[in-house]
């Protein structure tokens, strides 16, 4: 019963612990997202509420909690209030499973790469939720443009992933990390495969976390606001928060399979920095992309998935069963 106890404690603990660092790591990528755009169009972004706008985000948590929660005229009131909830809810549970190095990590799943594809497959269906209860047409269509994309670039995501599951013969996310640290970082390894394994891979998740150019369930020049356009207050800023999270969550996990995770050229510096480095480099790379490209149509994303991203992935899956068959050992 002790242990029980014990274990429903640290339990408890950790996932404190885990929400409030992703939360916080969230807030101030808004922040970073804001500075970067700034200076990419030579204005200066956040800077009044604290030290260069550092308190922002605060400041915007507030604003938006003090606003009136809305619900439109013939919304299905459950579907409604429910779908911010849980879209926030399964991008936080992806980041349980990520080890931020050999030490630090909440739950270290022999199945954690599975864990966090099927958590980033599912969230989808809240988002559908939110396009169906709101009772709004632009939302309704983006609702289903968000199904058609998550379903279409899941595709590649899971098969790109399961390049490097092959290569390294487990869906551990610690393991695939060990692996890489004995063997070689896999965007480098074998050379060629490694690298398209990991665009690819890139390409899926900006699509996945709902990026520019993929941004397609929003595209406020053609439906407002998409998904969220009416939802107002703390429920509105719950999808941003879990399309940051996702994203964030996406780049550690980028960083875990091809990156070496916290495996880094420097041994005497702690491997925490080396993951949180890559992590953020990531980050930065997608928010970079988002405000220098222009968004894609309907049809030209679901074209570049199937015709280009499905087939090279599936290519690059069975190169690596060979490669693990014929010339691994």
């Amino acid at each position: 019963m002790d242990l029980i106890q014990h274990g429903f404690l640290r339990g408890i603990a950790y996932g404190l612990l885990i929400i409030t660092v992703v939360m916080t790591a969230t807030a101030w990528g808004m922040w970073l997202e804001r500075k970067i755009a700034a200076q990419m169009q030579n204005r200066m972004g956040p800077m009044f509420v604290g030290f260069h706008g550092l308190l922002q985000p605060v400041a915007d948590m507030l604003k938006l909690l003090q606003k009136e929660d809305i619900l439109p005229a013939g919304a299905d009131d459950w579907l409604f209030n429910l779908a911010p909830i849980l879209t926030a809810l399964f991008a936080i549970a992806t980041a349980a499973v990520v080890p931020w190095s050999a030490q630090i990590v909440a739950s270290d799943l022999d199945v954690g790469l599975l864990w966090v594809l099927a958590l980033g497959g599912i969230m989808v269906v809240p988002v559908w939720m939110a396009g169906w209860a709101s009772n709004n047409k632009f939302a309704l269509i983006g609702g289903m443009r968000a199904v058609a994309q998550s379903v279409s670039y899941g595709v590649p995501l899971v098969l790109t992933s399961m390049v490097a599951v092959v290569f390294t013969g487990t869906m551990s996310l610690s393991g695939i990390v060990q692996f890489q640290m004995a063997h070689g970082w896999l965007i480098y390894w074998p050379p060629g495969p490694g690298i398209i394994a990991f665009l690819l891979f890139y390409m899926a998740l900006l699509a996945e976390s709902n990026r520019i150019p993929f941004d397609i369930p929003e595209a406020e020049s053609e439906l407002v606001a998409g998904i969220s356009t009416e939802y107002t207050g703390m429920k509105f800023g719950m999808f941003y928060v879990a399309e940051y999270v996702h994203t964030m969550v996406g780049s550690a996990i980028a960083a875990l399979i091809f990156l070496g995770g916290w495996d880094g050229p420097f041994h005497w510096l702690p491997g925490l920095h080396w993951m949180v480095a890559k992590t953020v480099i990531l980050f930065v790379s997608v928010y970079w992309v988002r405000w220098t490209l222009l968004r894609f149509r309907s049809d030209q994303l679901m074209r570049l998935c199937w015709l280009y991203l499905v087939p090279m992935s599936l290519a690059l899956l069975v190169f690596a069963a060979v490669w693990v068959t014929y010339f691994a050992a």
